[in-house]
């Protein structure tokens, strides 16, 4: 099977139209229509519906497996870089926003200081966002939500964080000094999205405890759910890093007993050697959320992770 057959559909599924596929690839609209269609005349299944232009259900299971070629390939590439101990080149850190904004600022600093030949691209998003691109390769790491449980990724616990409630002044929820899972069931908030490791954490409790939470709207993205409780569209059960450390009018925080406590590490792919400049990141990640994470309200950094807070590592 011919890799640019499979490039030329990875980049249709990415980009939507065979000519703007063919402007990703750097070459004409034909070729990129005549990859697609000897692949699927080699394969004997329609795999794009050139009158809706969507991928086919063969299609869609085709580029899946494509992503996952496309990343072993590269890996090659990696493996052999990775036989280099110097520290040179990109390395692509996905973060969850909440950590990104106290995390980031001071491992660019660092890695400047310590690596000045690397070149970090941070991606922020959601865990459900991130998970994927690391399995598939443009990440080369990850901070996330745990537990993830994929034999495909392997992770490093690095700190827990309280979750709270923040409601509008307005709300029921603002007059309570703190609140119980069964006070919050009496009211619809803004949660988290099925699936989402702090939803399962919730929802798991809920029922440990006999009560149902209500949902008023459901939200995958921690950074965007925030937003929308300080401007007063519901209350909502955030981690206490979402929440900024001075109070401001409109709002309040309000504690709530017996929660679980958010688990957050460092993930990667269990597949392939890192490269130089992936473990000399992997390496400071840890050291820097030792020394700013006792900083942050509600965060508890592990004891395995206090422990490293030295230095850098060596890379090599």
């Amino acid at each position: 099977m011919d890799v640019r057959r499979l490039n030329a559909l990875l980049a249709l599924a990415d980009h939507g139209t065979f000519s703007a596929a063919a402007r990703s690839l750097f070459t004409v609209q034909s070729n990129v229509s005549a990859h697609v269609a000897r692949l699927e005349a080699e394969l004997g299944v329609p795999l794009f519906d050139r009158s809706k232009g969507v991928l086919t259900a063969q299609g869609a299971v085709v580029v899946a497996r494509a992503r996952r070629v496309r990343a072993e390939l590269e890996a090659i590439v990696a493996d052999l870089d990775s036989l280099d101990s110097s520290a040179v080149g990109d390395v692509r850190l996905g973060v969850i926003g909440t950590t990104a904004r106290w995390l980031v600022p001071r491992l660019l600093e660092e890695l400047r200081a310590s690596y000045p030949r690397v070149r970090a691209i941070v991606v922020e998003a959601s865990t459900s966002s991130l998970l994927p691109q690391l399995i598939n390769g443009p990440l080369d790491l990850a901070v996330v939500n745990l537990p993830v449980d994929d034999a495909e990724i392997t992770v490093e616990p690095l700190f827990s964080e309280q979750l709270i409630c923040i409601a509008p002044d307005d709300h029921p929820l603002a007059r309570l000094e703190h609140v119980t899972l069964a006070e919050l069931a009496a009211y619809p908030l803004l949660l988290s999205a099925p699936g989402t490791a702090v939803r399962d954490d919730l929802e798991h409790e809920a029922v440990r405890q006999g009560v149902r939470l209500r949902a008023q709207a459901e939200i995958d993205g921690v950074r965007l759910m925030a937003s929308l409780a300080f401007q007063g569209f519901g209350a909502a059960i955030l981690p206490a890093t979402a929440v900024p450390n001075e109070e401001r009018p409109g709002w309040r925080r309000v504690p709530v007993d017996g929660l679980p406590r958010r688990q957050v590490g460092l993930a990667r792919r269990t597949r392939g050697l890192p490269t130089a400049p992936a473990r000399a990141l992997a390496g400071l990640v840890p050291s820097i959320v030792a020394l700013q994470g006792v900083d942050q309200p509600g965060v508890q950094v592990l004891t395995s992770v206090r422990g490293v807070a030295s230095g850098p590592p060596p890379v090599g």
